[in-house]
């Protein structure tokens, strides 16, 4: 287990602008502040991401995502609610609240309300952070922290130890608008 000093180091390094690695449900997972233009592209291009495909939020509680969620029709609201937390990502429109530098080309921004006590004790000092795969793009995502050390050698701000959820697959993700899958889990 991670020690709540050890989160407060994570969430003073994203504070100040860094981008840190942290493990999640099912593979380790880079983040930063996601109003942070600076972090973001820092960050995708360590991932070797174009900015246009777009990123993944998540979130403690879906209070954290009020300002998204608060005129979708209740229908939705529900559908979010009843899913959360856990390892569900759902691709809900943003109605222009969020960059461009988080959302890419798309109407919708992938949010998650995570499940995953290391997750929740960050995100809940620094809000919703971007969560993406912590690999360079077209490699397997990391699944130890050494293996997050192997593709990013001295290039992370800080890294967030501790366990991996227990999950074999990285999150479902679905379209709110039509309940499609995008991505099985």
């Amino acid at each position: 287990m991670v020690s709540n000093w050890q989160v407060q180091q994570a969430a003073r390094v994203v504070r100040q602008g860094g981008v840190i690695a942290y493990p999640t449900e099912a593979v380790w997972g880079l983040g930063c502040d996601p109003w942070d233009e600076e972090a973001v592209q820092r960050l995708l291009a360590l991932k070797e991401r174009p900015v246009h495909k777009g990123l993944i939020l998540v979130a403690d509680c879906i209070e954290q995502f009020d300002f998204l969620l608060e005129d979708l029709p209740e229908i939705w609201q529900q559908r979010l609610a009843g899913s959360w937390p856990g390892p569900n990502t759902w691709l809900v429109p943003h109605q222009q609240r969020l960059p461009e530098w988080i959302t890419g080309v798309h109407d919708s921004v992938a949010l998650r309300v995570s499940d995953h006590p290391g997750v929740q004790a960050l995100c809940r000092l620094t809000g919703p952070l971007v969560s993406t795969s912590a690999n360079p793009a077209g490699r397997p995502a990391a699944r130890s922290r050494l293996r997050v050390e192997q593709y990013f050698p001295r290039q992370l701000d800080h890294v967030l130890g501790g366990a991996l959820g227990g999950r074999k697959n990285p999150s479902l993700i679905r379209d709110l608008r039509t309940g499609d899958v995008i991505r099985p889990s």
